[in-house]
């Protein structure tokens, strides 16, 4: 008896030193990112890389390719097909997928299940789906509004089916201000139940037009008043009226990511262009970071780099040691 106490005590002492070794020698890697805040990347970061020359035809020629034939837009150096490991080429395991590099995908499941099986083996998360050129969900027209819902649906049943929490839309509409409020709180509202029904967010970006000022937006999510419909404050989307030479009419960004901060289930961290210290030189980074911690911001800050002065490998590089930079200042 005494013998095997003896062989016991020895083998516990042994597996308490394997297991100690273990711990010692596979640290945990350190990372920027809080328990709140994560780093995801939206793919428009590289639509120049994706869409290559069949932007250089102006806007209408792209529409009408987009509706006739999407997949003959793709001309670019990159596949959209590759964008998970393309984002984890960055470090980033969590995506944010445009629905313009899918139109024609909508309804083929079997491209979904491929792509869910991609996402998977490489541990990538779809955080959410940026849905355009479905219809105006502000549409003076309660017919055509409507049928602006229903072609979000299909791309709910896809973030549902993927995973993600969030379809990004717009809330864009002819007429008065006061008019399109009323008819984008009308189409949200229905579209936000729909988005109920399959657990999925409905998410407004400031993206021109009324919606890039944030008073007027923050009025929509308060009339709309549904948990699952919130807001995604762009860091550059303010320009409420363009013109030949640039922006004609801007909102003040600061005040107007503090109003839609409050609804806000992501943000967009646009960037443009840097100094030589890594800083943005057309947007005060620590400014916003400042309103979203004191709004107590929890979600994902999607890189989105749309500048012209660094390649968009380059500009999400800067972009993302920017974010991450202000990030360890927090902790």
């Amino acid at each position: 008896m005494k013998r095997n106490n003896y062989f016991l005590k020895v083998l516990s002492i042994l597996l308490a030193v394997v297991l100690f070794s273990a711990c010692q020698s596979s640290p945990k890697e350190e990372s920027t990112e809080t328990s709140d805040l994560h780093i995801s990347l939206a793919q428009w970061s590289l639509h120049k890389s994706f869409f290559g020359n069949s932007l250089a035809n102006g806007f209408g020629d792209f529409v009408r390719l987009l509706n006739e034939s999407p997949d003959s837009l793709l001309q670019g150096e990159l596949n959209p097909d590759n964008f998970p490991e393309i984002a984890q080429s960055y470090g980033i395991n969590t995506i944010e997928l445009v629905n313009t590099f899918y139109f024609g995908k909508a309804n083929d499941m079997a491209y979904w299940e491929a792509f869910k099986k991609k996402c998977d083996s490489l541990g990538v998360n779809v955080g959410l789906i940026m849905c355009d050129a479905l219809g105006n969900l502000g549409d003076a027209d309660s017919t055509a509004r409507l049928k602006a819902v229903e072609n979000h649906h299909a791309w709910v049943d896809i973030a549902k089916f993927l995973g993600a929490a969030s379809i990004r839309v717009n809330a864009a509409g002819e007429g008065s201000a006061e008019e399109v409020a009323a008819h984008a709180a009308d189409g949200l509202s229905k579209l936000g139940e729909y988005g109920a029904s399959q657990g999925i967010n409905i998410i407004v970006e400031n993206h021109g037009g009324y919606s890039s000022n944030g008073e007027w937006l923050s009025g929509v999510m308060k009339a709309v008043n549904m948990p699952n419909v919130g807001t995604l404050p762009d860091f550059g989307n303010f320009c409420i009226v363009r013109g030949e030479e640039g922006c004609a009419e801007e909102y003040d960004r600061y005040k107007g990511i503090e109003e839609l901060i409050p609804f806000a289930k992501g943000v967009s961290a646009k960037t443009y262009d840097f100094d030589e210290q890594g800083n943005e030189t057309t947007i005060d980074y620590a400014r916003i970071f400042k309103i979203m911690e004191e709004a107590g911001f929890k979600g994902n800050i999607g890189i989105e780099y749309e500048g012209n002065g660094l390649s968009e490998d380059e500009g999400i590089k800067a972009t993302k040691a920017l974010i991450e930079k202000l990030l360890s200042a927090k902790e």
